[in-house]
């Protein structure tokens, strides 16, 4: 491990030397992660993107990626555009990125199942802002609308998240 990576632990995820509170997956971690379970994939995964609306925050790195009001990303397992992220129209079942809520104002991107995605091992694990403390999520890793801004800027192509 280096002092870049990130560290799910039971207290919340250490990063950079300090601990950031934050809420899961309903379904726990899980080694077998499937499609709608709710839970969180244990493993070494790699941060690949971040994603930001630009109509609510400014650009929180020199390389995020703007959500457009026609993004979309795949959760149908049978699509060939699964786990992926998509545009409207787009008929398979899929997640709208431009939520209403402020959840995915900002979202780290992960590689779970991705870019190569084995059907029904589940799509997207992101990292968002969460509902409320403690509040699970579907799989993925949520923090404070504070924490999370903190920690995106900080994260390079090389930061790792770590779920044991």
């Amino acid at each position: 491990m280096t002092p870049d990576d990130m560290v799910l632990t039971p207290q919340g995820l250490r990063f950079q030397g300090q601990l950031w509170p934050c809420a899961i997956g309903k379904g726990g971690i899980q080694t077998n992660k499937r499609e709608g379970d709710g839970a969180t994939p244990r493993g070494v995964h790699r941060i690949v993107g971040i994603l930001y609306r630009p109509d609510r925050i400014a650009k929180p790195t020199s390389w995020a990626m703007p959500i457009g009001p026609l993004d979309l990303w795949s959760d149908d397992p049978a699509d060939r555009d699964y786990n992926m992220m998509v545009r409207a129209p787009y008929a398979p079942s899929h997640e709208r990125l431009r939520r209403a809520d402020p959840l995915y104002d900002l979202v780290i991107l992960t590689d779970w199942n991705w870019p190569y995605a084995v059907s029904g091992r589940g799509s997207a694990i992101f990292l968002h802002q969460w509902r409320r403390p403690g509040y699970p999520t579907e799989g993925c890793i949520a923090f404070s609308r504070a924490h999370l801004h903190a920690i995106a800027p900080r994260i390079t192509y090389g930061t790792r998240l770590i779920v044991g």
